[in-house]
Order: structure tokens, then sequence, then C-alpha cells
């Protein structure tokens, strides 16, 4: 039997617990701070192979094992490893405290609505886009993942003026550069998102401490090793409502709204028809970022963070941009808006995972090109002139994806005098989509 205790976070060991233990496994803190019975053999956690191995000779031996570990072993924790290698029948899992609950505790804050994403080990950017979609998120951290990495991507800090912050250390995600002349009409690169982090060290011990910065003053830190978990919030929405399942929302209840859902000028709105597909085709999830480039109305933008995605909006119209955030306010989500053309504004933005091309003019086949040489997953293009459909097509195709496309052309019911209902054509729209093709890895089974 394999007892695994979660400490740290300043609940003490059960009494008893470390009785009779043979191996008693753990980080050096933890191994240091417990009365480990003087002929146990102890093994201090890092690459965790090794450690499971010796793991496996003493139960192999019928001895009596105890993993000591941070909080909740169970959750983002050690308990899945061990389950995995030697079944969840042969655990006895004492949970402490999670560093999740204790910094939200500390904060005074309930999280049966927070989203909770793990950056150790991990790419960071998963967590930055999750903390620019949703209002309340945990991030617990790691090496190249901590409260400065996570703060300089949410502040939009030029990388050279975090590096020289923190002594010559780079920051792990790319820097959404701030603009000159700080106004919506001259930004050209995406505005730094009204967060606050609350950066939480040493949870349980002598040395916890519990602090409120912005991003800015987070990158500009250097915190150390002793951080497990940043809270990053909009205060504004902190409490939330009463929930009745926990964690983020599901997706929204319906897609492809109506129109009129969306404040437009002119009709120049991407139809519900046209959306559903190009929304199916995108496939916007939470953790990812989607480019909406000559975003019009922010249709597609507002949709796709409703699904929970982190979202920029680039459009060079400044009353367009303005349109955008307001739709964006009255669906309760977060789109950047981001004015400017996009050859301009496109290298300054981080890689996304899917872009969806509304816009471009004659200068469409170059977007999509620039488009098309930095989304991680997916291109979607609508165009309602044919004669740029070929380009479009060649510029996925030379940038590594497979190509799809199809003509929408659909028929909407409309009323005719007399009680009586006709069909009302609206105009066709020509939508290609690309799927980056994966690259073979050596040594990996496909």
């Amino acid at each position: 039997m394999i007892t695994v205790v979660g400490t740290g976070t300043g609940a003490p060991l059960p009494d008893g617990v470390l009785a009779g233990a043979r191996l008693v496994v753990g980080g050096r803190r933890h191994l240091e701070s417990a009365p480990v019975p003087a002929d146990a053999e102890q093994v201090v956690l890092g690459p965790l192979a090794p450690a499971l191995d010796v793991i496996e000779r003493h139960l192999e031996k019928d001895c009596r094992v105890v993993v000591l570990a941070s909080g909740d072993p169970g959750f983002f924790g050690i308990v899945r490893v061990l389950a995995e290698r030697f079944g969840a029948e042969r655990l006895d899992v004492r949970a402490g405290v999670s560093s999740v609950a204790a910094a939200f505790a500390r904060a005074g804050l309930p999280w049966d609505d927070a989203v909770v994403v793990s950056a150790h080990g991990r790419d960071l950017r998963t967590a930055v886009n999750v903390c620019r979609a949703r209002p309340k998120v945990a991030v617990l951290t790691g090496p190249g993942a901590g409260p400065a990495e996570i703060g300089a991507a949410l502040a939009g800090r030029a990388a050279a003026e975090i590096g020289a912050a923190l002594g010559g250390r780079a920051a792990a995600e790319p820097s959404w550069p701030d603009a000159p002349g700080g106004g919506a009409a001259d930004r050209y690169g995406p505005a730094p998102l009204g967060r606050v982090l609350v950066v939480a060290s040493g949870l349980g011990t002598g040395d916890e401490r519990v602090e409120r910065v912005t991003p800015s003053e987070a990158a500009a830190r250097d915190w150390g090793s002793a951080v497990s978990v940043v809270l990053c919030l909009d205060e504004s929405r902190a409490l939330g409502g009463v929930r009745t399942v926990a964690g983020p929302a599901t997706g929204p209840a319906q897609w492809a709204l109506e129109e009129d859902a969306f404040t437009h000028r002119d009709s120049m709105i991407t139809k519900s028809e046209v959306r559903a597909l190009a929304l199916a085709r995108l496939g916007p999830r939470l953790g990812e970022l989607v480019w909406d480039v000559g975003a019009g109305s922010g249709s597609v933008a507002v949709e796709c963070a409703r699904f929970g995605a982190a979202v920029v909006a680039v459009e060079k119209a400044v009353d367009a941009v303005e349109r955008i955030a307001a739709n964006a306010r009255a669906h309760d989500v977060y789109v950047d808006a981001v004015h400017g053309s996009a050859l301009d504004v496109l290298p300054r933005l981080p890689d996304p995972d899917a872009v969806f091309v509304g816009g471009g003019g004659r200068e469409l086949p170059a977007v999509v090109t620039a488009c098309a040489r930095r989304a991680r997953r997916t291109v979607v293009v609508a165009m309602a002139a044919l004669d740029r459909v070929p380009a479009a097509r060649e510029a996925l195709v030379g940038a590594g994806f497979s190509c799809d496309g199809v003509l929408l052309q659909s028929s909407r019911l409309a009323p005719l005098p007399g009680d009586v209902m006709r069909l009302a054509a609206t105009n066709p729209v020509f939508l290609l989509w690309g799927n980056r093709t994966p690259v073979p890895q050596e040594g990996v089974a496909q």
C-alpha cells in the first residue's frame, strides 16, 4: 500500500502517518520538515521515473511506502502518476488543502467558478490565453512560467524591457508591445488587459506572502521559486453569481447568432449561415488564441470568445473598432479590438491557433499568406469575390495546409403581402479553410 499525504499549505501531518514506513518519498522541503523514521529509506523527488522504480521495489517486498506531496495530491498532483503505475486500489490518499483553494481563501473569494490551469512543465501560452479570456483564473506556476512571465504577457510589455527588469532573463511569452500614442485609434497591438494578479508564495509556511499586483508590477520583479499559484482576476466580476455546476461555464447554448444580436453598419456583418460553418472549422476553445482579421462588427470574434478562446480582432476602421468592443461587452466576453491595417498589425501579435479572415480587399492574398505562416492549426477565409479564391488557396497550400472550401448560398423565409412566405436569397460567399498538416516527428508513432 502507498500512503499519499498532502501537506505544505498549513495543515500538520496526520498523527502516526509515517510510523512503520520503510520508504518515504517527497520533495526536499517535505522530507526535511517531516518526522521520517530513522530506518526508512528516503527518496527526494526529482525525475519521477527513478522514484517510481524505487517504490515498485519496496512494494514487491510488501513494505510500507509513504509519499509526501503538496496540498491535494489528486489535484494536478502525483496521484495520477501513481494510480497509472500501481493502480488506484493500492493508494491510500490523505488529501490536504490544495494551493488553489488556499490562495482563493487568502484572497477572500469563492472559487467554484474559477478556471484552473497548470503552467508547470507546460506551454505558458495556454495559461495566458485562459487568463485573457476568463475573469477568474488560477495558474499553477513553474520554472519559466511564474508571475513575471504571466505579467509580461498580460501587460503587453516589450520583451527587452521585461528582460532588463529581470536581470537579462527574457520573458517566455512573445511580447504584445504597447503602441505609440496610447489612443485606441493609434494602437498597433493588443491593449494591456485589465486584470489584477494575486501572487501566493510559501502558502502554509512561516514565509507565506500573498500580494496583489498589476501585471506590469509582476513583470518587473524576480519572484524566486516559492510561488506555487497565481490568481488572475477581473475584480469587477470576481464574485460571479450563484453556481450549480463548478468550474468554467460550458459552451454557449447557441451560436451562429442572428445578425440583430450585434451592432453593425449597413449589414456589414458575416451572416449567421456563414458564421456557423466558419465556427465549425475554426473550433475555438479555451486556452487558444484566435485572430479575427478584417473583423467588421466583430461577430466572429465575439462568438469565438463565447466558446472560451482568447481573441484579437483586427480592423482598420476606427468606428468599427469601437463597435467590436461594444458587441463584446454586450455579450459579456473580452475581445481585444486592435486598430490598424492587417499587414502592419499582424507582425506585432503572438502566434494564433486559428485565424478567420473576413476582409482584406486587394491585399487579401498577402493577408492570408501572413496568417498562414503564423497559424498553428487552422485558417478560414470568407470571400465574396470568387476571383480571389485561387490566390487564397495557393497561400494556404504553400504554407503547408490542407485546403478545402464551399460556396455558401442560402435562402431565408421572408414575408409577402397576404400572409404568405417567399424565399429571399442572401449573397453567396465562398468559404475556404485550411488545416495545418502535422509534421511527423522522428521516433514518434503517428
